[in-house]
């Protein structure tokens, strides 16, 4: 039996080179991801999470480098691969769907001929295979009277369908993975109810992974497996949807869920996390969220935390798990 991941990420950095200085976007993370898996990435805007899904694809905007660390697909170094090679890898192992469909769709050009051209530049379709297939996973992603879409351009088509539309893209090629960076965010909740069931089904049907990427974990709940937080580019807190819900053991993963609606007769307040995001720029020398933090203690401002095993299915970059384990430790004796 083959133990090696679908896909590693290996202490991978990424930075943008500015006049101010540099940007460490991503900043020396790791996870793996294993076939048929959803992993969610939660955080933030700038906490790096966008960036590493561009990473990975290396499709990211100048000036943009990845600096350090290792990507393996299949136990191969995607970084190792020539421009033409990873041409051929995006789409047919990797496919991306991005945020805001309006935008990724060219709007000069109909849907059918969008598809179309995903289809006939990795694949061996020819025209006439390539609109059948085209038809198919309009039908497949559930868009109504998908023969007349076809002919449409994105303006004419609602903000569901075009996500639809994007989805389909994404899976012409039948990739090993998805990634699906905020596939619901400008859509209202209906249509993201029916978007992550239609992703759900078609993970079934595919047996494709997904790394969902978004900053809203009332979809990471639905969705994912294993979910990594992330704040100012590292990886604060990782581990299993029940681990990170019901035993949080990062300080901004914990201010997170405080400040999520809560469905009670109390009517309580949503608490907000205090102070402001971190500048990229100047990083502190401790935990970024230190400043942030009402738990914060010295150590925090002047040493960056491993991360901690808290059980065999959760890990976490906080001192404070290091001083409970000194505090239970030190009970341990008294009472000994």
């Amino acid at each position: 039996m083959n133990d090696t991941p679908l896909l590693q990420v290996k202490n991978l950095s990424t930075s943008f080179p500015t006049e101010q200085g540099v940007v460490h976007a991503v900043n020396g993370i790791s996870f793996n991801l294993d076939i048929g898996n959803t992993l969610g990435i939660v955080g933030e805007s700038g906490s790096g999470k966008s960036v590493t899904a561009y990473s990975i694809l290396r499709i990211l905007t100048d000036p943009g480098r990845i600096t350090g660390g290792e990507i393996y697909f299949k136990g191969e170094n995607i970084l190792n691969y020539s421009e033409k090679e990873m041409y051929d890898f995006r789409g047919k192992k990797i496919s991306i769907i991005f945020q805001d469909p309006m935008t990724s769709l060219n709007p000069v050009y109909t849907v059918g001929n969008q598809i179309t051209e995903a289809i006939l530049l990795h694949t061996d379709r020819n025209k006439k295979e390539a609109n059948e297939r085209a038809l198919n996973l309009l039908e497949l992603v559930g868009v109504n009277d998908p023969q007349k879409r076809l002919k449409q351009y994105p303006h004419e088509l609602s903000g569901g369908m075009r996500q639809r539309v994007m989805i389909a893209i994404a899976l012409a090629c039948e990739p090993d993975i998805l990634i699906a960076d905020e596939p619901t965010t400008a859509l209202d909740v209906t249509i993201q109810a029916q978007i992550l069931e239609l992703m759900q089904e078609l993970q079934k049907k595919l047996g494709m992974a997904i790394i969902m990427i978004t900053h809203d974990l009332g979809v990471i709940a639905e969705m994912c497996n294993e979910i990594i937080v992330m704040y100012a580019g590292r990886i604060c807190e990782r581990g299993t949807a029940d681990e990170i819900f019901y035993n949080p053991c990062h300080s901004y993963t914990k201010g997170l869920l405080r400040s999520l609606p809560k469905f009670t007769k109390d009517r309580e307040k949503l608490i907000p996390i205090s102070g402001t995001p971190i500048d990229l720029l100047n990083m502190p020398k401790g935990c970024a969220f230190a400043p942030r933090c009402k738990d914060a203690m010295q150590i925090c401002l002047s040493e960056l935390p491993k991360e901690i095993p808290i059980n065999d299915f959760h890990l976490a970059s906080c001192w404070m798990n290091v001083k409970k384990v000194y505090d239970e430790v030190k009970e341990g004796r008294k009472n000994g």
